[in-house]
């Protein structure tokens, strides 16, 4: 497969799961939008973040 329909799919499930996330769960939406008001007291949410973000692209790659 194409590696730009694979990012294609990689980023619409990824919003596909956040979008599951606030609509099933208002208070997880709450809890976002605290982590982005009050972002200099909860910088581990941009680490969770960054986390997720190397796991679902990081690990997907081959090793050379």
């Amino acid at each position: 497969m194409n590696p730009r329909w694979v990012l294609f799919f990689k980023l619409c499930g990824l919003a596909m799961v956040v979008i599951a996330l606030i609509l099933l769960f208002p208070p997880v939406l709450e809890f976002v939008e605290m982590g982005a008001r009050e972002l200099r007291y909860l910088w581990w949410l941009v680490l969770l973040l960054a986390l997720a973000v190397w796991l679902i692209w990081g690990l997907g790659k081959k090793k050379e």
